[in-house]
């Protein structure tokens, strides 16, 4: 093992890594509070300044991946779809089967440009989370308590603000709503039973009201919708911690381009077009499994260099100061100050192990199986 690699396992580095992360992200949350005086005034102004305060977070987290622990993202599709790569709003529609599937998308949001801008449907929850709740408000993320009876006007009301956003915008929707296990693709696929829709082998069933509502509140704005299938070559099942420990995965991305005036207008059809793409998702990941390449042209975006840049200006902003305050600390000799530091590092280490967390399968919303308890 190198001198590097070995640096990638050690804890005092991972702790490092979350601090910069965790007092950046305060302080760039504590920005963005202040920008909130630019909405009545200039409302574009604000959504523009907010788009890089979210990229100066974000990118950190494409770092890790990018270049800590170097993970290969290789898209498989044709040219003419690459070519409309962040040049155009759009809504993405990406499988749910891993812990770091949010972060293979943000590497190829921040590759061509719109990480900042990249939208998302969240469960509500997620507002209450520092950093990452606390974010995506100021950036008019479009929350939902995953009941549609609550959520309906609300979901609708934000996707409408969204209509006239003036960065171009990549809208991701979850639509099998949960991470996939195999205890709910169980339930789901009893459920499929039970409402006479084809099984999947490979996803969840898809959950349409939030996509019928998307497309029919963002036509006219949306150019298209990206289906997205992704896998991790060698059969691995990649986790944040992994990344964090420098581990290196490879990741295939399946993308297919449907202009939103081939999606039906009526919201039956639409939920039928949505089951029908969940099938050939389903016959991609066969095809994969077997073959170990999706369909489709090979595309190796180059990584950029401001996520790393991005990262050393806030290390360098941050370490420095509390280098010099831990020695101060050490060298006073005073045990309470020590062990009042020592205290501090320990919260620290806790707070970025939760947020951490968040991403774990397992500790996953239980969405999905109220309808196979309702049966019972």
């Amino acid at each position: 093992m190198g001198f590097i690699a070995f640096l990638k396992t050690q804890f005092i580095v991972h702790l490092l890594i979350g601090f910069v992360f965790v007092v950046s992200g305060l302080i760039i949350n504590f920005i963005q509070l202040c920008t909130l005086v630019l909405w009545p005034i200039n409302k574009q102004l604000y959504r523009r300044v907010n788009c890089r305060l979210a990229y100066s977070l974000w990118s950190q987290l494409v770092m890790l991946l990018e270049w800590w622990s170097g993970t290969e993202c290789t898209l498989f599709s044709d040219e003419d779809t690459v070519k409309t790569f962040g040049k155009e709003h759009v809504i993405i529609i990406l499988n749910h089967n891993f812990e770091i599937d949010f972060l293979c998308g943000w590497t190829m949001t921040e590759r061509f440009g719109v990480l900042g801008s990249s939208k998302v449907l969240a469960k509500r929850e997620l507002l209450y989370v520092p950093l990452i709740g606390w974010t995506w408000y100021f950036l008019e993320i479009v929350f939902c308590k995953r009941k549609w009876e609550e959520d309906r006007d609300t979901v609708i009301e934000g996707l409408k603000r969204l209509s006239d956003y003036p960065e171009y915008m990549w809208f991701l929707l979850y639509c099998e709503g949960t991470r996939f296990t195999e205890t709910k693709h169980r339930i789901s696929m009893e459920v499929a039973e039970s409402k006479g829709l084809p099984k999947l082998k490979y996803h969840l069933l898809p959950r349409t009201k939030g996509f019928t509502t998307a497309v029919q509140c963002l036509r006219g704005t949306v150019s298209a919708v990206y289906d997205v299938t992704l896998n991790f070559r060698g059969n691995k099942n990649p986790s944040l911690l992994g990344i964090l420990y420098g581990k290196k995965y490879e990741a295939d991305m399946c993308v297919r381009r449907f202009p939103l005036e081939d999606i039906p207008q009526d919201e039956k059809e639409a939920a039928n077009w949505l089951h029908k793409l969940y099938q050939e998702k389903d016959a991609l990941q066969e095809m994969y499994n077997q073959e170990g390449v999706f369909p489709g042209k090979k595309f190796k975006p180059p990584r950029r260099p401001w996520t790393l840049l991005n990262f050393l200006f806030w290390a360098t902003v941050l370490l420095s100061p509390l280098f010099t305050f831990g020695f101060g600390v050490f060298a006073s000799g005073s045990p309470l100050l020590i062990l009042a530091f020592l205290g501090l590092v320990g919260a620290a280490s806790f707070g970025v192990r939760r947020l951490i967390g968040v991403t774990e399968i397992e500790k996953g919303s239980s969405y999905g199986n109220q309808e196979f308890k309702k049966k019972e």
